[in-house]
């Protein structure tokens, strides 16, 4: 009995392994197909990038391309215009992200409620979010035309005046297209902040009912904590994104009045397609991405780091 139960379990492993490997490569032949798009137009162009920061590639013909070093990165440590470009992508990226995370949480708020036509109002607020972005770059346009558009109407027929050039003026140019970064990125949030709210256990929410917590007691006492994993990770993404705007702002100012709304990714489009400097073009890259990897890792470690023990 013992030589033969031997043999059953020395042939039993024969064939556990190879469905262990068949596994395996199932799943290898499921992960490649996918890996090789992110390979070939992400990661792939990454280095390449990398690579042309170091040179003094131009867009011209015949041009002979030499190895210069870090010659692009001390040129672009005294470009006042790059790093004036810089502190205006700051100041869009952090106005939008917490205009978009305060708007997008009331508005879930408002959603997570018995509202009537529910369904239909969760499908209106993402109407912007689907919209393509030259179609609403457009569409503000129309809006803020200082001839014709309908908000100079209305702010006419309230008695205020009716030519405010809002994509003209020095001082008006940048809220306006910062309005349009908020309206079209807040249904993203208003989605993933609806999600956590209703993880929120609903017993914690009537304990404190219970205990004659007021409405903004409970929000701040148990909501808000639940909600701030998501909370963070949602802003980190969004601030990301919104550093990395371009089509949008380049349809609806081209970075003026006098650069006022010159976002990074815009100036280093412009460096690269009309001043042709593409090796220049590529070490501002470098930088922007540089910049963005050290806000994404203090993000990742902020958010998986592991909890504090109670003192």
């Amino acid at each position: 009995m013992s030589a033969g139960t031997s043999r059953t379990r020395t042939t039993a492993v024969p064939r556990t392994g190879g469905l262990a490997r068949s596994r395996r490569n199932e799943a290898i032949g499921l992960v490649v197909p996918t890996l090789i798009p992110i390979l070939a137009l992400s990661v792939v162009p990454l280095f390449i990038g990398v690579a042309t920061a170091f040179t003094d590639s131009r867009l011209a013909r015949h041009h002979d391309t030499q190895f210069v070093g870090f010659e692009n990165f001390i040129s672009l440590g005294s470009d006042v215009q790059f790093w004036q470009s810089f502190g205006i992508g700051m100041i869009w990226a952090v106005t939008v992200t917490v205009l978009q995370v305060v708007g997008g949480l009331c508005l879930a708020l408002l959603l997570n409620t018995d509202l009537r036509f529910r369904g239909i109002t969760r499908v209106l607020a993402l109407i912007p979010w689907a919209m393509p972005p030259v179609v609403v770059a457009v569409m503000w346009q129309m809006i803020y035309s200082p001839t014709n558009g309908p908000l100079n109407w209305l702010i006419e027929s309230l008695g205020g005046p009716a030519d405010i050039n809002w994509l003209g003026d020095f001082g008006l140019a940048l809220p306006a297209v910062i309005l349009v970064g908020v309206w079209v990125g807040m249904p993203q949030n208003t989605v993933v902040l609806l999600a956590g709210l209703q993880q929120v256990p609903g017993e914690l929410l009537e304990a404190a009912a219970v205990d004659g917590a007021s409405t903004w007691r409970r929000f701040v006492s148990v909501t808000l904590p639940a909600l701030r994993p998501v909370i963070f990770s949602i802003a980190s993404l969004s601030f990301i994104w919104n550093f990395n705007s371009f089509g949008i702002v380049y349809v609806m100012t081209e970075g003026g009045p006098g650069g006022r709304t010159m976002l990074p990714m815009l100036f280093t489009y412009l460096e690269a397609f009309k001043t042709r400097n593409t090796g220049g073009a590529a070490a501002m890259g470098d930088v922007i991405v540089l910049f963005l990897v050290v806000i994404l890792v203090i993000a990742l470690w902020r958010q998986f780091r592991p909890e504090r023990s109670a003192r």
